[in-house]
């Protein structure tokens, strides 16, 4: 079902669609197409809201800077510098995150208001991107599609085409507490990477290094703590459809977060520096991606995208509870 959840300055009216199955009830908006709340059980059978979001579109509208909940794109993360090459030519964007460009640049696709019809289970945004829109190359013609499967779980499929070459990177920028509020660093996070991305001063990725003997290794489940904004690179590389790779445990409540994606790497953030009214640690993002930068580091996947292909990334956020 829908409903009117706000209206934008210039009278653009803002609807939240609600999505219901299996015990998950979930909230999106057809602004950012965020995802304004997922409703779940605890080990006892009591729902709470684990995503971080606001109860009206003002609460959004006042706090862009950490993107609760939001469809990213047309990059996700960075790109250092704010410029890339592509076919020989130079493309400038946004320093918003200076030097850097981060998530599409000063109004990315979050915040957007996107086309939202009805499918089985769910429901597709689309919106067309043009050519030039925050200084990206190309007519980006987008949908996400947001559905809940017969477990309860919220798949997110994303496809893209364009009329000229470009880059994209999409993911959902949900910051998740499966406490239901307060602190989430003690959840539990367990994530198969072997590997990981370090940066630099700016955030930028320097390379590919090893986890072992680091404070990166998350092979076997272990607290979050803080201090992380950093892209883990996946055992399982780029797959065709979702695999499993990571795992988010809150022993309080006992509910369990599982992340499956076709994406080779997960940005991990810890929300250290997020304010009112969360609070640093207030939740946890696990950004399923490709690597950040990667238009300027020709050894990351490609996040090339040019006429005739498509664009497919599919994220699967499943929800259960330990007893």
């Amino acid at each position: 079902m829908s409903e009117l959840f706000g209206t934008l300055s210039d009278g653009t009216p803002v609807h939240r669609w609600t999505l219901e199955r299996a015990g998950v009830r979930v909230g999106v908006l057809s602004y950012g197409g965020i995802v304004q709340s997922v409703e779940v059980p605890d080990r006892e059978g009591r729902s709470a809201d684990v995503v971080l979001g606001f109860a009206d579109l003002d609460g959004y509208l006042e706090h862009p800077g950490p993107y609760f909940g939001a469809l990213i794109g047309r990059y996700a993360n960075r790109i250092a510098g704010g410029r890339f090459e592509l076919d020989g030519r130079t493309y400038v964007l946004a320093s918003n995150n200076a030097p850097n460009s981060l998530h599409g640049g000063e109004n990315g696709f979050d915040k957007r208001v996107w086309d939202v019809e009805p499918v089985e289970h769910g429901v597709r945004l689309s919106r067309v991107s043009p050519h030039g829109e925050e200084g990206f190359p190309g007519r980006l013609e987008i949908s996400a599609t947001y559905t809940l499967d017969g477990s309860g779980a919220l798949r997110i499929a994303y496809e893209a085409v364009t009329d000229a070459p470009t880059i994209v990177n999409l993911t959902n920028h949900s910051y998740f507490n499966l406490a239901g509020s307060g602190n989430a660093g003690g959840h539990e996070l367990r994530i198969a990477a072997s590997r990981f991305t370090p940066v630099d001063a700016d955030l930028i990725p320097t390379g590919v290094e090893d986890v072992t003997d680091t404070r990166f290794d998350f092979r076997q489940a272990r607290g979050t703590g803080a201090g992380y904004d950093h892209n883990f690179v996946l055992d399982k590389g780029i797959t065709p459809a979702p695999v499993e790779v990571a795992e988010l445990y809150d022993p309080a409540s006992g509910r369990v977060l599982t992340v499956a994606t076709t994406e080779p790497g997960l940005q991990l953030y810890t929300a250290d520096h997020l304010g009112e009214p969360f609070g640093p640690g207030g939740g946890v993002a696990l950004e399923t991606q490709h690597f950040p930068d990667s238009p300027n580091q020709p050894r990351f996947p490609s996040t090339e995208l040019r006429p005739g292909g498509v664009y497919r990334s599919e994220t699967v956020y499943g929800f259960g509870a330990r007893s």
